[in-house]
């Protein structure tokens, strides 16, 4: 074996799709509701949880809606959010080296902040508007 027999065989994933695996994704860019609230953002937005995205997801397509747990402060209910892939650059297998950049989209009607962390946090509906 040769040495870039060794590196070829590293990673069969780079290999691409005519041999049935999925070339890698060098960029994910996520959207997230324009009214997740800044300590939802702050969250999301963390090195931690691109870390977390990129070891949950093996693939990523276009269009793919992820609702994920984001976390409950202190002491509140939790905290879901819509992350939806816009974009996918490259292939759409995801590792450790994909870049997960986010931007914002529409809102949806997410119920977040400071209320999401307390006692006083409404019960899913009942939050006035």
């Amino acid at each position: 074996m040769t040495p870039s027999d060794a590196t070829d065989a590293a990673d069969p994933g780079e290999a691409g799709e005519a041999d049935g695996a999925a070339e890698t994704a060098g960029r994910l860019v996520v959207s997230y509701p324009a009214d997740l609230s800044d300590w939802g953002r702050m969250r999301v937005e963390a090195p931690s949880f691109r870390s977390y995205l990129r070891r949950t997801r093996e693939r990523a397509e276009r269009g793919d809606v992820w609702e994920e747990f984001v976390g409950v402060g202190c002491c509140g209910d939790t905290l879901d959010v819509p992350l939806r892939v816009e974009r996918v650059e490259g292939g759409s297998r995801v590792c450790p080296a994909t870049t997960v950049d986010y931007e914002v989209r529409a809102a949806c009607g997410i119920e977040g902040g400071w209320l999401v962390q307390s006692e006083a946090a409404p019960t899913l509906g009942s939050r006035p508007r």
